[in-house]
């Protein structure tokens, strides 16, 4: 008898242990683009993304239905556009956020309000950082998001993928001649971006020198007297479709190179402000407008 309980007060104990050691390798841990460190004790399956390039690295992820609210113009992919709104990545509305019931909410430090972020915190709600500043950047965050939905075969997969085509793309426009880039985010104020942002990697990339790399702000306002001043052989404007005027609104500056050789040229917004897989997109067009610069100087 006495055998019996001590044979089965072990069998109980190595249950114990057993499903301890099942516990801890169930438990989800990553760090955010800030630098804090989350331990999750499952995969989270009610997530509020306050950002566009968020709610793309999700559904690169793997997420399906767990994305349960998102911002304005987070139109990409298709799926997305049915998600229901939590307000703007620069005005959240609280309420509706609360109202989702979220188990985690993956936040933008370069857009949302640091203030409604902490209030968030202070409300119980766990805030995950996602601002990748280079292209391994995105690879990583694409891999932590598949680790917190534990999709991370698919995530590893497009993180992978992603990865490779970016190596196929050095191979196909090594390190060349440099060619002086203003990048213009805006029309009305003129605005550019520096190297702090993607997009000056992307410049990079492609042998681009941007002319406004090294200001400390990330989206600063300039003045047509700035860009003169500079004299870029390309000018590549970040918009979306029915904006054209702002390559028109160039031709009356025929002082610079890059309007009197006519390298004045656009560039789909979303490819090159969005830190997602589609930066590849991106990358390739400001490739291409750079080739065209260097083969135009070559003649």
């Amino acid at each position: 008898m006495i055998t019996r309980i001590k044979n089965k007060c072990l069998l109980l104990f190595i249950f114990f242990i057993g499903s301890v050691q099942i516990s801890a390798q169930a438990s989800i841990n990553v760090i955010d683009d800030d630098g804090n460190v989350f331990k999750f004790p499952r995969p989270m399956s009610r997530i509020v993304s306050l950002a566009p390039h968020i709610t793309e690295l999700l559904f690169a992820a793997g997420a399906s239905a767990q994305i349960v609210g998102t911002v304005s113009f987070s139109d990409y992919p298709e799926a997305a556009k049915i998600i229901p709104l939590v307000g703007s990545y620069n005005k959240i509305d609280i309420e509706a956020v609360l109202s989702r019931n979220p188990d985690l909410v993956i936040a933008w430090s370069g857009g949302n309000s640091k203030e409604q972020l902490e209030k968030l915190k202070l409300l119980g709600i766990e805030v995950y950082i996602s601002e990748p500043k280079n292209f391994t950047g995105v690879a990583e965050n694409i891999r932590n998001m598949g680790k917190i939905l534990a999709t991370e075969n698919i995530a590893n997969l497009a993180s992978e993928t992603f990865l490779n085509e970016l190596d196929l793309l050095k191979q196909q426009y090594p390190e060349n001649k440099k060619v002086n880039v203003f990048y213009q985010v805006w029309n009305d104020p003129l605005m550019t971006i520096s190297d702090g942002h993607l997009i000056g990697q992307v410049i990079k990339f492609c042998s681009g020198n941007n002319v406004f790399g090294e200001l400390p702000v990330i989206s600063p306002r300039v003045s047509i007297e700035a860009v003169i001043k500079e004299n870029p052989d390309v000018i590549v404007a970040g918009m979306a479709e029915g904006r054209e005027n702002w390559l028109k609104q160039w031709e009356k500056w025929q002082v610079l190179n890059a309007v009197k050789n006519k390298h004045v040229y656009s560039i789909n917004a979303d490819y090159v402000t969005r830190q997602t897989p589609r930066v590849i997109l991106g990358i390739r067009k400001m490739c291409e407008h750079l080739e065209k610069v260097r083969n135009f100087s070559e003649k």
